[in-house]
């Protein structure tokens, strides 16, 4: 697999240099026709200005690289960005732009769509935030992805981004929605016993290889739920890892005999029990 990363420093930049030349030029380029990886990373200061014309660059020279396969907008650190000021746009046009894709990450929330979310191959979705907005999450309920094998969404926290509830969540666990899935990640979040308790008996584990709740704020209450599910016992991989879980209820889990990650436990540093996830701005 061949794979090119594209990124405008912040010097970069300052100096004139573009996102849209950088895209053109590997366009034209010899490796352009293989390439089956595109990673790109910050598109220039990409706190102040959006993905619009990432999209609109690689919709443009779309034909030059067919044999693309796995594309990931936004990959940058925090020195570069971070997670929480990355200005992102709709991207659904990329995805009729490349018809072979099969992957797709995404990094940032901000000004984030996935308009008319349809494709016949797509089989790992992946947006990584510390905040993603019910309104994106309504785009991915109503999305058409019947291939999808791979659902992985960080959820983050109020104050950068996610405005929804377990009300916005729910659609995606509706029995046949994807009808493929075999990996569910609906991690890194401040609802974490909510959505433990709504999907530990739902009827999309049957169909489940792997339920990955990590990164959030798991305690014995969503736990306890899980734990109570017959169709936990289902799975080949249940990732409970960064969670907030008594030691007792560690334990329970260490003596279960199930495929579980029960590692990084955390702790609340006061006596309000204030519990964040691993990653918000």
């Amino acid at each position: 697999m061949s794979e090119v990363k594209l990124a405008i420093g912040y010097d970069e930049f300052e100096a004139g240099q573009r996102i849209a030349e950088a895209i053109e030029r590997l366009s034209v380029s010899p490796e352009a026709a293989s390439l089956s990886s595109l990673i790109i990373g910050d598109w220039g200061q990409a706190y102040e200005n959006s993905s619009e014309e990432v999209v609109e660059e690689l919709v443009k020279y779309s034909g030059s690289f067919p044999a693309l396969r796995k594309l990931f907008i936004g990959e940058m650190g925090y020195e570069e960005c971070e997670i929480s000021w990355i200005t992102q746009s709709d991207l659904s046009p990329l995805l009729p732009a490349f018809p072979g894709l099969q992957s797709l990450t995404i990094q940032g929330g901000n000004d984030l769509s996935l308009k008319n979310l349809e494709h016949d191959k797509l089989e790992e979705l992946i947006i990584i935030t510390g905040g993603l907005g019910k309104g994106v999450l309504a785009e991915i309920a109503a999305s058409k992805l019947p291939n999808l094998r791979k659902l992985e969404l960080y959820l983050g926290v109020d104050n950068y981004g996610f405005d929804g509830s377990l009300a916005d969540l729910t659609p995606l666990i509706e029995p046949g929605k994807f009808p493929q899935l075999t990996y569910l990640g609906l991690k890194n979040s401040e609802i974490q016993d909510e959505i433990a308790k709504a999907v530990a008996d739902a009827p999309i584990l049957d169909q489940l290889d792997t339920l990955d709740l990590s990164l959030g704020t798991l305690s014995d209450e969503g736990a306890e739920a899980l734990l109570a599910s017959e169709r936990i016992k289902g799975l080949k991989a249940l990732n409970l890892s960064h969670h907030f879980m008594s030691e007792e209820m560690v334990a329970r889990w260490q003596k279960s005999g199930l495929p579980v990650d029960v590692s990084d436990r955390q702790t609340s540093d006061d006596d309000e029990d204030w519990r964040y996830p691993s990653i918000t701005e």
